[in-house]
């Protein structure tokens, strides 16, 4: 598939592509194509709108479109809304549903539309209707009627109430949600549902959904001591606690080891810099919403021929990135293309001014490291460092167990109207950049989607789309083609002519950030994670005191072999300590008892299998250390 589905807007607010039912609308002169499972999404959303306005009169509306799994609908309440008020809300959209009340379109031209609604009492309605008639050129606004509830909307909806399965449908949850998605403006309440023509569907998508929520790695990160948010440390600035930094390491450990191979070079570099720098390679003003504000110092400039101090202001900015400084490195030095291409490697921690509303967990962060590398090429060598890259990705993946994604090929959108704003202003560019990244897609055979409007400000890239158990899409991975940031930055190369030329740079972050890619393994592996790379690799249960000496002795050994081991303490009883160990989701647990000690064995009882063995202690270890050593999903024990 080359193509993704088409975004657009319809007067309820952004709508997707859906379906198969082809209808055209007067007012946008573009088909989309819809199906049933839309339309009851979508007139639901109308039926839950009446409902809250029957038990909160004086509400405005905001936007209430169907969604993946059902619809929502975003208000500004006049007093608030709970879960609790759930039950009624739902009585009264069921009583609608049983009404039939009939679906009535109506098209008035624009100036009509707009006055009625503003005698409808409704706001952002009439903001978004105008803003529509604006950009469009539109000539008229459309308008959906079910019994007495009235709604700006460009539909489409069933033909009346009664078809709309009372069984199959669920008020989910409220959240807060910025109009517009803008944090400058109101915060709305927004109710979510789920919706589907057959109430088994609904049950089976629902008990799906509270499994995938027992595996929200905000609640499992607290449970397995992984990390901790202070608000003496401030808002989306993790503390890593011993368990997360294990697993940090050991994900670190995997990158540097597939770099060393592909022929990285690492680095290290600082956390700020001058404000200046960021002006020149364009992250300012491009970049500034998501940048913490400058630090202002006084600084002695020395003039050694006057024998003077002045002092000077000095702005410093905490960097969003790290290819500021990389770019600095290469430039540290000549380059000839005889250097090229250049692979710099770092993991360097970033500092982005999340807004307070999106901050979560670890997904959305102020403060991140990312595995983070750039690339200084040749044009003639964009296409074969692509291909390699690609590959590492998957190698990466193959190790972690990963493989429900698909590519995202992200372009800019030259019909932006801010594009100037988002992106470097060089359509040729542009379009080079795009066929050359197409092209090392179609000859690796890889399927891609497009995302229009997806680019980086400075070149187009690859993004990795991976769902998590959750549900979630998220970008995991990336490599992007930068055509424009070298040159600002005066990057050269001395070429085989002799004469000087500018180098392209890639970004690429196969394993994201720390904070991210933690956070979407321990959902994808419920935190039970392969022993490679869990914060404790194996625990020794006694079933009694008397045996410890023994077990201490073989936690010594593996911790010789640099194996995370440690002894469960000796004053619970063995089954509270095996329950124990099943609750920290440790990978293995070995019980020790008069047999064992007699034989020299183990009693191997692997985390989410109910059988144990009992081998000698020498296999054991020959087994783990090959299972840690080849990053194995479990330890395999041999016949």
């Amino acid at each position: 598939m080359r193509r993704g589905s088409a975004i657009g807007n319809s007067l309820d607010g952004p709508r997707a592509k859906l379906g198969n039912v082809v209808l055209k609308f007067e007012h946008s002169g573009e088909e989309t194509e819809f199906d049933e499972l839309y339309k009851i999404r979508h007139s639901l959303a109308h039926v839950l709108a009446q409902a809250v306005l029957e038990i909160r009169p004086g509400s405005t509306l905001g936007f209430g479109p169907p969604i993946r799994d059902g619809f929502y609908y975003d208000f500004v309440l006049s007093s608030p809304i709970t879960s609790d008020d759930f039950p009624e809300i739902t009585r009264r959209m069921k009583k609608i549903c049983k009404q039939g009340q009939k679906f009535y379109r109506e098209d008035l031209e624009a100036e009509e539309a707009l006055k009625r609604i503003e005698e409808m009492g409704e706001p952002y309605k009439r903001e978004y209707g105008a803003e529509l008639i604006a950009k469009n050129n539109l000539t008229s606004l459309s308008f959906y009627r079910n019994g007495p509830f009235l709604d700006m909307c460009q539909g489409p909806h069933v033909d009346n109430t009664r078809e709309i399965p009372r069984d199959a449908f669920k008020l989910r949850s409220v959240a807060g949600a910025y109009w517009r998605g803008d944090s400058k403006n109101t915060m709305m309440t927004r109710i979510y549902a789920w919706a589907f023509e057959k109430q088994d569907e609904l049950d089976a998508y629902v008990s799906a959904y509270e499994e995938a929520q027992a595996r929200d790695h905000k609640r499992l990160g607290r449970e397995l001591g992984i990390y901790a948010i202070d608000n003496d440390i401030g808002k989306g600035l993790p503390l890593w606690l011993p368990n997360g930094t294990v697993i940090r390491d050991e994900l670190e450990r995997l990158a540097k080891e597939l770099e060393f191979k592909a022929g990285y070079q690492r680095v290290a570099t600082p956390h700020l810099a001058k404000e200046s720098l960021y002006h020149t390679t364009g992250h300012l003003p491009y970049y500034a919403e998501d940048m913490y504000p400058p630090m202002e110092l006084l600084e002695s400039a020395d003039d050694e021929e006057n024998g003077s101090t002045e002092r000077v202001k000095e702005s410093y900015r905490l960097r969003p990135m790290n290819c500021p400084h990389h770019h600095k490195v290469y430039a540290a030095e000549p380059r000839s293309y005889r250097d090229l291409p250049l692979r710099l490697a770092e993991y360097g921690q970033v500092y982005r001014f999340e807004d307070s509303g999106a901050v979560s967990g670890l997904l959305r962060v102020r403060g991140m490291c990312m595995n983070d590398a750039h690339i200084y090429c040749t044009r003639e060598q964009i296409k074969s460092e692509f291909k390699a890259i690609l590959q590492m990705y998957q190698q990466a993946y193959d190790i972690l167990g990963l493989d429900k994604f698909h590519i995202r090929l992200s372009k800019w959108d030259p019909e932006d109207p801010k594009g100037k704003e988002k992106y470097v202003d060089n359509p040729d560019a542009w379009r080079e950049s795009e066929r050359v990244l197409e092209e090392v897609l179609n000859e690796m055979e890889i399927e891609f989607k497009e995302g229009i409007g997806e680019g980086a400000f400075y070149g187009p890239k690859i993004d990795i789309q991976f769902t998590t158990v959750t549900g979630r899409e998220e970008s995991v991975s990336t490599v992007q083609l930068d055509f424009a940031v070298p040159g600002r930055m005066d990057l050269k190369y001395v070429g085989s002519d002799g004469e000087e030329h500018t180098p392209f740079c890639i970004h690429r972050a196969p394993f994201s950030t720390h904070e991210r890619m933690v956070a979407f393994l321990i959902e994808h592996y419920n935190g039970a994670f392969p022993t490679w790379l869990a914060p404790l690799q194996v625990q020794l249960l006694t079933v009694s005191e008397q045996f410890d000496e023994y077990a201490q002795s073989i936690v010594e050994r593996l911790r010789q072999q640099l194996v995370r081991a440690e002894l469960a303490p000796s004053n619970d009883t063995l089954p509270k300590k095996i329950r124990q160990g099943a609750t920290r989701k440790i990978p293995n647990l070995l019980i020790i008892g008069e047999r064992e000690v007699a034989d020299g064995t183990v009693t191997l009882r692997r985390y989410g299998r109910k059988d144990q063995v009992t081998v000698s202690v020498e296999a054991f270890e020959s087994a783990l250390l090959h299972a840690i050593s080849s990053r194995a999903p479990e330890v395999v024990l041999q016949d």
